[in-house]
């Protein structure tokens, strides 16, 4: 899915950032002073899985996990470079000396959490700066998918301006949860560098996912992959890897791939991410299908449940054990608002034919392109409008009445 440039300013006050592991805002430990403890508990090691709750000592002092995670050999994640990972519990009182490390540390999956229903993309990069609390009050809606992370080099940028890693817009996002809601990081899109395209190997690019997982505390992420990183085979195979390693450090992280499709379903290579994910070991949550663009005459409301319906058979092909109800949980639906960018249109009497559909089958998500053009509810720029007569938020409202 497209997405608009900010202003020039705007990129380049963001060059004034530092780039760090920290979280921020990051929760601080209380001060320890000469407070000693008893470390009874195994020295640090990277490449080892840590449950949240799992303590561990390094350069004297013991600490506990914050969060799941697997620090990635070569990192540098340790508990005084990743304090927003590790608790500092005090300094070691030197009569319990650590023990060897575990070659796997403990790992018990957090109780399952429930999906997104809805969750319509925000551009992120949009200027001004969305502001996420309005949007989701306004549209009636509970969730969002924010758009999107790409690269620079190897390394997660929020389009090429912000380092996640310093949790910009992180304020937004707990305003967001604390109303009751949640929020899905999508990395790629259709403009800029994709990650798996830019990190040459699997650690390098876990580490790079982990890195916005730890900053927004996050329980969803998608993969927007589409263009050239579709049929790149070592980036496919690569990314899969590392999201299944990514799964692993952090137990119950929700994974969903957003691809293009036509109403016969995905495309060869569309299907062959999904399937790349699947025989790597990753459980997929989700694939959701841009029903958008085809480029051919016909009514985009019945092609966006056509694109689901094939989609929903491609997949029974891939998961031949699941039953249907599984399945179709497993397809998400994301039209273009309004007008598309080859000029057909996805009107409101369409957004009301998809709930209604996937009201009916129990579909894994609704979302749409995007937040940002149903509020402004305008005629212009493509990137900004929906261009067809509606009121602000009327899209949102529609799709909110989703709830699975």
């Amino acid at each position: 899915m497209r997405r608009s440039y900010r202003w020039v300013a705007l990129v380049a006050a963001a060059l004034t950032a530092t780039a760090g592991i920290m979280t921020s805002p990051a929760v601080s430990a209380e001060p320890v002073g000469s407070i000693m403890v008893a470390c009874a508990a195994p020295a640090w090691a990277e490449g080892t899985s840590y449950a949240v709750g799992a303590q561990v000592t390094y350069s004297g002092r013991l600490y506990r996990a914050r969060v799941a995670h697997t620090p990635p050999v070569g990192a540098g994640w340790n508990p005084v470079a990743a304090a927003s990972l590790w608790e500092d519990l005090g300094a070691c009182d030197a009569t319990t000396p650590p023990t060897t490390p575990p070659t796997t540390g403990p790992t018990s999956p957090p109780p399952a959490t429930a999906g997104l229903p809805h969750a319509p993309y925000v551009d992120m990069g949009a200027w001004p700066t969305p502001s996420l609390p309005a949007m989701v009050s306004s549209g009636n809606l509970k969730n969002v998918t924010l758009a999107f992370i790409t690269a620079s080099a190897c390394k997660a940028m929020w389009f090429n301006a912000y380092d996640p890693r310093q949790g910009w817009a992180r304020d937004q996002v707990d305003a967001v949860r604390a109303a009751g809601g949640d929020v899905k990081i999508s990395f790629g899109g259709a403009t800029g560098i994709e990650l798996a395209q830019a990190c040459t190997t699997v650690s390098a690019l876990q580490a790079e996912y982990q890195a916005v997982v730890t900053a927004y505390h996050l329980k969803y992420i998608d993969l927007d992959i589409e263009g050239s990183a579709t049929a790149d085979p070592a980036s496919v195979t690569r990314r899969s890897q590392a999201l299944a390693a990514l799964q692993r450090a952090n137990p119950g992280l929700r994974v969903s791939f957003t691809l293009p499709v036509l109403p016969e379903g995905l495309t060869a290579d569309g299907l062959n991410v999904v399937r790349s994910a699947r025989d790597a070991g990753v459980t997929v949550d989700l694939v959701n299908v841009m029903a958008m663009d085809y480029y051919r005459n016909g009514d985009y409301g019945n092609f966006a449940v056509d694109a689901a319906n094939s989609t929903f058979n491609q997949l029974k092909s891939l998961y031949a054990g699941r039953s249907d109800a599984e399945l179709w949980k497993m397809v998400g639906v994301t039209p273009m608002l309004g007008a598309n960018d080859d000029g057909h249109i996805y009107d409101q009497a369409d957004a009301r034919q998809l709930v209604t559909f996937a009201q009916n089958k129990h579909l894994g998500m609704l979302s749409f392109w995007e937040l940002g053009r149903d509020k402004n509810a305008c005629t212009g720029a493509l990137y900004m409008c929906t261009n067809i007569p509606q009121q602000p938020y009327e899209f949102s409202r529609i799709f909110a009445a989703y709830r699975g």
